[in-house]
């Protein structure tokens, strides 16, 4: 009997050995604490719920008491100065002024509903509305700010405005640990106190309801009743053993199925190098099936992680390889195409023919150096580096020039920055257009190239050249490099500013590293 127990039992999941050892071992603790503390949770209860009904009252009672005290005090001043000639507020105020707690805003009418005097408000709802002497009337002001209160006189009527914040503190001055106090007349509302419980754990509220001036008001409050839920103060030792018991035998459970097994894996997992030793796993992964699954499992996961990354590893440099040799064939096809041009350039027939071969040459030859230099960007994968490939092209300039114009000189100020190829072929094209502009119209003059950062993701690009004082020149071919040099300038998304002698344009450009 034992032995088959004993093979059901290694037979269970990990959280099923689990559940078996611990309600073994808190069943007869839990037997003993439900059978010890029926009795008296539900005396505490009872207790709890007298002391909450006890709150509620004195809660309710304290705004009624807060009502009376200033009817009263407001009927007997009122009374007094109904027979006075004059200055019926003022006797009003005198009256009122020594009573503690008591609120000076009063509005006096006559008998026939007349407003005498105000003094504390000056909005005041149905002066005229009339009581029996003796009588009183309550009802809640418009909008819920306060509450009114109108007494009867034999020779006219008292009204008196109790604001919301004096009824609260009429309240909370009982001391009573209130969830929640509203005060209606049936038709408007003032929520008092109105403090929702927070945490895991919400109490229960016991509301009672108090009718105040023959039913004119209604009172409602509300009272957290804290419920006892566990054992009295001498038996809660008992959890407290059963507690430290299922922590210990949880603890001893645990670490010998669960967390030693997986700390040999972790070891196994970290120490692992991709493309170094074989994946192994520790073979004391101890008796729980599920963690010599979940090694299983990671061996499995490895050994596909590297055949896949071996594969995407042939992938990428395959494609890098392909990449490479579409932009070297490119640039050559370039080469070809301006070397091309410069043969026909040469057989042409009229100076402009040749002038034309060798322009189109420049553009061309100037797009080779950007593929080029893309060409090596490929191998760093830091952008175009703009100080080669303006360098570059300034000597193919040079190299290109007309006859008249070989002494050509071009000064160059570059800062060491990399920028995409998109950028690049634009910046390489407005320094071609600009360059032979100055070549053909001032070839004896110098021109400067400058490139400056001017924070982490911009710089700022300037050509300077006697050629460009006269930009506002309306000559045909002059307002066709002005389009041509704009144009280009907004493919970089900025402004060409046009100075004297100089244009400059700003160019996103890659962060320092």
């Amino acid at each position: 009997m034992i032995g088959k127990v004993r093979r059901w039992f290694q037979r269970l999941p990990t959280a099923g050995k689990l559940l078996v050892i611990l309600s073994a071992a808190v069943l007869p603790l839990g037997l003993v604490l439900v059978l010890a503390a029926t009795a008296g949770i539900g005396q505490a209860n009872s207790a709890l719920r007298a002391n909450a009904e006890a709150q509620g009252r004195s809660a309710a009672r304290a705004v009624e008491s807060l009502i009376a005290r200033n009817a009263l005090a407001l009927r007997v001043a009122a009374s007094g100065a109904l027979r006075e000639p004059e200055n019926h507020c003022e006797y009003v105020r005198r009256s009122l002024r020594p009573t503690s707690g008591v609120a000076e805003n009063f509005a006096l009418t006559d008998a026939r509903g007349l407003a005498l005097c105000a003094s504390g408000s000056d909005r005041w709802e149905r002066l005229k509305e009339r009581v029996t002497p003796g009588d009183i009337r309550l009802w809640i002001s418009q909008g819920g700010s306060g509450l009114y209160y109108r007494v009867g006189l034999a020779d006219g009527h008292a009204t008196g405005l109790l604001s919301s914040q004096q009824l609260r503190d009429a309240a909370l001055s009982s001391q009573a640990d209130v969830a929640r106090i509203v005060v209606t007349d049936g038709t408007r509302t003032i929520r008092l106190v109105d403090n929702p419980q927070s945490g895991p754990f919400q109490p229960d509220l016991l509301t009672t309801t108090r009718r105040v001036g023959r039913g004119q008001i209604d009172i409602t409050t509300a009272v957290p009743i804290s419920r006892i839920e566990s054992m009295d103060r001498v038996i809660i030792l008992l959890p407290v053993l059963m507690w430290v018991a299922a922590a210990l035998l949880s603890w001893w459970l645990v670490n010998s199925f669960l967390i030693r097994p997986l700390r040999r894996i972790q070891k196994a997992v970290s120490s692992y190098q991709p493309g170094g030793e074989p994946f192994h796993l520790p073979e004391r992964l101890g008796s729980a099936n599920e963690i010599q699954e979940l090694g299983q499992a990671f061996t499995r996961a490895v050994e596909r992680i590297e055949k896949s990354e071996h594969d995407m590893a042939e992938a990428l440099e395959g494609q890098r390889k392909l990449v490479r040799e579409v932009h070297h064939r490119v640039k050559n096809n370039l080469q070809v195409v301006a070397s091309l041009l410069n043969i026909h350039g040469r057989s042409a027939g009229s100076q402009d023919a040749r002038d034309a071969y060798a322009s189109i040459g420049r553009r061309v030859d100037a797009l080779a150096v950007v593929h080029r230099n893309h060409y090596a960007e490929l191998e760093e994968n830091r952008g175009i580096a703009l100080r080669p490939l303006l360098s570059e092209l300034a000597a193919s300039l040079r190299g290109s020039a007309p006859d008249n114009a070989r002494g050509l000189a071009i000064d160059l100020d570059l800062e060491s920055l990399n920028t995409t190829q998109d950028v690049a072929v634009a910046i390489a094209f407005l320094t071609t257009e600009i360059v032979e502009f100055a070549m053909l119209t001032q070839p004896e003059q110098t021109v400067q190239l400058s490139l400056r950062r001017r924070n982490d993701l911009s710089a700022r690009f300037e050509l300077q050249s006697p050629a460009l004082v006269d930009h506002d020149n309306d000559e045909p071919d002059r307002k066709q490099f002005e389009r041509i040099v704009a144009g280009l300038a907004k493919q970089l998304r900025s402004t060409l500013d046009r100075e004297p002698g100089k244009y400059g344009v700003d160019l996103p450009i890659f962060p320092p590293r």
